[in-house]
C-alpha cells in the first residue's frame, strides 16, 4: 500500500526543494544575459532609433527566451519545439505590423544571445563572456559611423518635373537642397505623373543626426 510518506519522498527525489548549484548557475547566467542584452539595447540600438516600444519588446523577449530555454533544458523537450513556440508567436504577432529590417536583425541577435546564454552550461564563464563580447563588438562596429558612413533616404513628391531630365540633374539637386535644407548626395527618379505635373523622387542625403529614419518607403499619397 502506498502511503503519503512514500509519495512525498518520491516527489522530493524527483524535484528537490532547493538545488544550490543549479540555482547559482541560473542566477549567474540570467545576470550575464540581462547585462549583455541591456548593453546592446541601451547603448547600441536605442541612441539611434529612440523607439521605446522596441526597447520594451527586445528586453522582454530576451528575458522570456532565456527563461524558456534554461528551464526547458532540464525537461525532456527538444529545443526545436521550444523555439517553435516562439516562431508561432512571432508569425501571429509580427505579421500584423511591418517591422523594419534593422529591428528584425536586432530581434534575431537578442534571441540568439539569450539561447546561447541559457544553454552554455558546460563551458567556462570566460568562454561565455568572450562569446557575448563578440556579439557586442560586432554590433558596435556595424553601428559606428567611424567604420560605415550612414546615408539616409526619403521619398519626395516633386512638382517641378521639368527638372527631372538627366541634363538638369544638377539644377534638380540644388533646388532640392534649397527647399529641404538637406545635403543631398544623389537622386533617383521614380513614378512620373504628367497629368498632375508631379513625380516621386528618392533622395539620398547625409543625416543631420544619428537617428534612424523610420519612414522607409511610401509608394503613393492617399487619394
Amino acid at each position: 500500500m502506498v502511503t503519503l510518506s512514500d509519495v512525498t519522498d518520491t516527489f522530493l527525489a524527483d524535484s528537490p526543494v532547493f538545488d544550490s548549484w543549479g540555482f547559482g548557475q541560473f542566477i549567474a547566467h540570467f545576470i550575464i544575459n540581462l547585462l549583455v542584452v541591456g548593453i546592446i539595447i541601451q547603448f547600441l540600438y536605442y541612441p539611434k532609433s529612440k523607439r521605446r516600444d522596441y526597447y520594451f519588446t527586445f528586453t522582454l523577449i530576451g528575458v522570456s527566451i532565456f527563461l524558456m530555454i534554461f528551464l526547458l533544458g532540464s525537461v525532456k523537450i527538444k529545443i526545436g519545439f521550444a523555439l517553435g513556440l516562439f516562431a508561432i508567436f512571432g508569425i501571429i504577432r509580427y505579421r500584423t505590423e511591418s517591422v523594419p529590417i534593422r529591428e528584425m536583425t536586432y530581434l534575431f541577435a537578442i534571441i540568439a544571445i539569450s539561447v546561447i546564454n541559457a544553454l552554455a552550461l558546460e563551458i567556462s564563464y570566460i568562454e561565455l563572456a568572450v562569446t557575448d563580447l563578440i556579439f557586442i563588438i560586432t554590433i558596435w562596429v556595424l553601428e559606428s559611423n567611424r567604420w560605415l558612413k550612414h546615408i539616409s533616404c526619403k521619398l519626395i513628391l516633386y512638382d517641378k518635373i521639368h527638372l527631372i531630365t538627366p541634363d538638369k540633374e544638377h539644377e534638380l539637386i540644388e533646388d532640392l537642397k534649397k527647399r529641404t535644407g538637406l545635403e543631398i548626395l544623389k537622386v533617383e527618379i521614380g513614378h512620373v505623373d504628367f497629368i498632375r505635373d508631379a513625380a516621386f523622387i528618392k533622395v539620398f542625403y547625409k543625416p543631420l543626426t544619428d537617428e534612424i529614419n523610420t519612414i522607409e518607403s511610401i509608394t503613393k499619397f492617399p487619394q
